[in-house]
């Protein structure tokens, strides 16, 4: 017989928040630095986004990623779409307006916490706090109450990988 050892807590309790800084379609380029937008997150981006096809001209005070982050839309057209959230595997990527950032501790897997927040409990525990009616919002103070319960870091890493295989099989049979 396994013995599941779950924890839980508050996401402020596993995590640090920032914000991304202010870029708009008419920022993008041909070439440059890398950027994610918020609008992308709805169209171009799954759990994981390791490929970015944007580009801007880095501005002063930039954000950039630092590699493994969550990021999460701070606004969108219905609280049931806001309520998504993607890896940022790499570094070095700018981090446009619009977008709560979430930096885990080490004991948290970044895709299992995407995972939690894009779908089940946890994605309608957060639409039920997305706030207004032709635009919703989210905010990080939002993301940090957010109810956690989870399996040791080993176990969500395995969970994290299941998925992100399912979602790259997907992918290759689309592309077909």
């Amino acid at each position: 017989m396994f013995i599941f050892s779950w924890e839980q807590r508050k996401l402020g309790e596993v995590a640090k928040f920032s914000k991304g800084k202010g870029y708009s379609k008419n920022d993008l380029i041909e070439e440059g630095t890398p950027i994610i937008l918020y609008g992308s997150l709805y169209t171009d981006y799954q759990t994981v986004i390791k490929e970015i096809n944007t580009f801007a001209k880095p501005k002063d005070n930039a954000i950039y990623s630092v590699g493994n982050e969550v990021i999460v839309p701070s606004s969108g057209e219905t609280a049931e779409d806001i309520a998504r959230a993607s890896v940022v595997a790499n570094k070095g990527i700018l981090l446009g307006g619009d977008l709560n950032i979430i930096y885990l501790n080490d004991n948290f897997n970044p895709i299992f916490l995407a995972l939690l927040i894009s779908h089940g409990e946890r994605k309608v525990e957060l639409a039920k706090k997305a706030q207004g009616k032709s635009v919703v919002h989210l905010y990080n103070t939002d993301l940090q109450e957010l109810d956690l319960i989870y399996p040791s870091k080993e176990e969500q890493k395995k969970i994290g990988t299941f998925f992100s295989n399912l979602d790259n099989l997907i992918t290759l049979h689309q592309r077909m």
